[in-house]
C-alpha cells in the first residue's frame, strides 16, 4: 500500500546522485503518524546522508557507532541502551588477573619502605635492604611499564618505618629510624624536576617511628609511634608551602600507641587500634584540624584490639581489617567505623582470606582488596571485600608474585601496584599488577 497523494513509487528514487538540494516531504503530500510537523522542508541534507552522518547521530545521542550485530560493555545495567534498541546479552565478569611488570632497572631490593601515587606513578623510597638502610628510590609508570631513578642529590637521610604522603606535587618523607636512631627530619621531593628540600624541624615533633600520616588536602598530620622504647601521643601538623609545624593538640587524644592505622575523611583523621606499654588497642579518637580538638571512637561493637592491621577509607567509611593479637595471633576479622553515627558494624567472615599481619590493603572505588603478609608463613593470596554487600571473593592467584610481607601496594584508579618486600629468600625488587574483576553488561545492537 502507498501513501495517498503521491505519483509511482519510482517517482520516490533519485535517478541521479544526491546533490544539496535537499528532500523535502511537505504538509499535506503525507497521512498517518509522518508529516509536515516532523520532517519539515530542508529536515535531509546532504549533512544527514554524507558519510560518517550515522555514527556522528549515534554519538549526539548517546550512542556509540556501533556496527549491526556489535557489542556495547556497560559497567551498570543500562536501559538507555535498551530503550535505544539494543538487546540484552546478560554479564560477565573479566580481569582478576595478575601480570609482573618493571623489570627492567627497578630500585635495590627493600622491606620497610613507604610508596605513594602521584596520579601516573608509583614512587618508592628508603627502607632496608642488604646492605642496610637505604636513601635511595624509583618512579614506576605503568603506563610505558618503566622505572626510573630518583635523585639522591640533597635527598632525605637513609630510613625505614618512615611515612610518606603525596600532596598533588611533592611527596613528603618524615620520621622513622636510620638503623640507630629514630628521626624527626625529613624531605620534600618534586618528581617533575627530580629534586629533594628539606623538611623544617623547626617545631617539629620529637623524633619517632611507627607513626602514621595523613593529607588533608593543605597539609601532612603525623601523629603517634615510638621514640626509642617510649610511646607517643603527640604529632604535629606540617605546612609544605611555607615549609612550617603547627602542634597538633594532646587534650582528649588518644592514649600513647604504635603500629595504628589512620585514614582521613575529608574533614578529621581518624586513629585506631594499635600496640601500647598494656599491649594492643580498641581505641581510637577523631581529631580535627579546624578547631583543633580530638573526639573519642566508640568501642561499642568495635573489632578486637589488635596492631600491626591495615585501614582504608572508602568515602563514608573507614574498614580497618586484619593485624597482630598478642604476640603470635594474626587475625582475620575486621569492622567498618561510621563516624557520622559514631557506629561500628562488623566484616563479615565468610569467604575471608586466612588471617595476617603486615600486609596491604588498597581501596579500589567500590571495595577494599588485601594482599599478602604473614601468619607464620609469607602469604601469597588475598581477598576481595565488597561492603555494600559484606562478602569477599577471592584475589586471583596464578600468576601472582611470591608470598612476602614488608611490601608496598598502590591503587591507580584501574590496578593494584604492589612491589618489594621480603621472604625466606630475602628482600625482593618485583613489580607486580593486579587487576580485579569487573562485572560488566552485554547490549548487542540488532
Amino acid at each position: 500500500m502507498r501513501p495517498t497523494g503521491l505519483g509511482p513509487f519510482t517517482s520516490l528514487v533519485p535517478r541521479q546522485p544526491v546533490t544539496a538540494t535537499p528532500y523535502a516531504i511537505r504538509a499535506g503530500n503525507v497521512t498517518g503518524p509522518i508529516n509536515g510537523a516532523l520532517i519539515t522542508a530542508g529536515t535531509v541534507t546532504t549533512a544527514q546522508l554524507a558519510p560518517g552522518a550515522a555514527v556522528s547521530n549515534l554519538n549526539a545521542a548517546g550512542q556509540s557507532g556501533v556496527a549491526s550485530g556489535g557489542l556495547v560493555l556497560s559497567a551498570t545495567e543500562n536501559a538507555a541502551l535498551v530503550i535505544a534498541g539494543y538487546i540484552s546479552m546478560g554479564a560477565v565478569t573479566t580481569g582478576n588477573v595478575w601480570q609482573e611488570g618493571g623489570t627492567v632497572a627497578p630500585p635495590a631490593a627493600r622491606q620497610s619502605h613507604s610508596a605513594v601515587w602521584t596520579g601516573s606513578e608509583m614512587i618508592v623510597w628508603g627502607g632496608e635492604g642488604q646492605g642496610g638502610v637505604l636513601k635511595t628510590g624509583g618512579r614506576y609508570d605503568p603506563a610505558v611499564n618503566t622505572w626510573m631513578t630518583v635523585n639522591t642529590s640533597g635527598a632525605a637521610a637513609a630510613r625505614r618505618w618512615h611515612t610518606a604522603v603525596w600532596t598533588d606535587s611533592l611527596m613528603v618523607v618524615w620520621g622513622g629510624n636510620d638503623g640507630t636512631n629514630d628521626l624527626n627530619t625529613g624531605g620534600r621531593y618534586n618528581p617533575v624536576v627530580n629534586t629533594w628540600t628539606t623538611v623544617s624541624t623547626s617545631g617539629a615533633p620529637v623524633p619517632r617511628r611507627g607513626q602514621t600520616a595523613v593529607w588533608t588536602g593543605s597539609e601532612m598530620i603525623v601523629w603517634g609511634g615510638k621514640n626509642d622504647t617510649v610511646f607517643l601521643a603527640s604529632g604535629g601538623r606540617y605546612h609544605p608551602v611555607s615549609n612550617t609545624w603547627a602542634a597538633v593538640s594532646t587534650t582528649g587524644a588518644p592514649t600513647a600507641r604504635s603500629s595504628q592505622t589512620a585514614v582521613w575523611t575529608g574533614s578529621e583523621m581518624i586513629i585506631w587500634g594499635g600496640d601500647s606499654p598494656s599491649g594492643e588497642l580498641n581505641t581510637g579518637g577523631r581529631y580535627r584540624p579546624a578547631s583543633n580538638t580530638w573526639a573519642p571512637v566508640s568501642t561499642t561493637g568495635a573489632p578486637a584490639a589488635r596492631a600491626y592491621h591495615k585501614a582504608v577509607w572508602t568515602g563514608s567509611e573507614m574498614i580497618v581489617w586484619g593485624g597482630l593479637s598478642g604476640s603470635s595471633t594474626e587475625l582475620n576479622t575486621g569492622g567498618r567505623y561510621d563516624p557520622v553515627n559514631n557506629s561500628w558494624t562488623t566484616v563479615s567472615i565468610s569467604g575471608a582470606p586466612a588471617a595476617r599481619r603486615d600486609h596491604t590493603i588498597v581501596w579500589a572505588g567500590s571495595e577494599m582488596i588485601v594482599w599478602g603478609g604473614y601468619d607464620g608463613a609469607y602469604l601469597s593470596d588475598g581477598g576481595r571485600y565488597q561492603p555494600a554487600a559484606n562478602s569477599w571473593m577471592p584475589t586471583s592467584t596464578p600468576g601472582a608474585p611470591a608470598g612476602r610481607l614488608g611490601h608496598t601496594s598502590v591503587w591507580t584508579g584501574t590496578e593494584m601496584i604492589v612491589w618489594g618486600g621480603a621472604n625466606m629468600s630475602g628482600d625482593l625488587k618485583d613489580t607486580f599488577r593486579y587487576t580485579p574483576g569487573r562485572l560488566l553488561y552485554l547490549y548487542q545492537r540488532p
